[in-house]
């Protein structure tokens, strides 16, 4: 469990897009499918392709549920400290400024990231087919 070094940008590039990288990390998607998907949304929204509102409603529209943490302790619960916390799973955790994917138990980015504090999550929901 902790960090794993992963660039999904096409390019190896270390560019602003950790919401694309992060995307495409956790829903197995091309880097280049998500932005193109962000990118039709944001048109559509009329806002850009990493704003909060537009790639939040993919993911909900890709299986995510939204939760935001409590505010008790705004500085104190690390993106290491929820990998622990979550061993198994796929989530996208954000601070409002970096999103980083979690797989599994490992924060996986281009830049160890584990010290960025979590303020909401996006969990991949599990479906029981009967």
């Amino acid at each position: 469990m902790g960090y794993y070094y992963k660039n999904e940008n096409p390019d190896n590039k270390f560019v602003d897009d950790c919401v694309i990288r992060a995307i495409s990390t956790a829903t197995g998607e091309s880097w280049d499918d998500v932005y193109w998907a962000l990118s039709i949304q944001g048109f559509k929204d009329k806002d850009k392709l990493d704003g909060n509102e537009v790639w939040g409603r993919y993911l909900v529209e890709h299986g995510f549920a939204a939760h935001r943490l409590p505010d008790t302790c705004p500085f104190c619960y690390t993106v290491r400290d929820f990998t622990k916390d979550h061993p198994h799973g796929v989530y996208l955790v954000g601070d409002g400024a970096h999103l980083v994917a979690v797989v599994d138990g490992y924060y996986i980015d281009n830049w160890d990231s584990g010290d960025r504090t979590v303020h909401f999550y996006f969990e991949k929901q599990r479906f029981n087919h009967r």
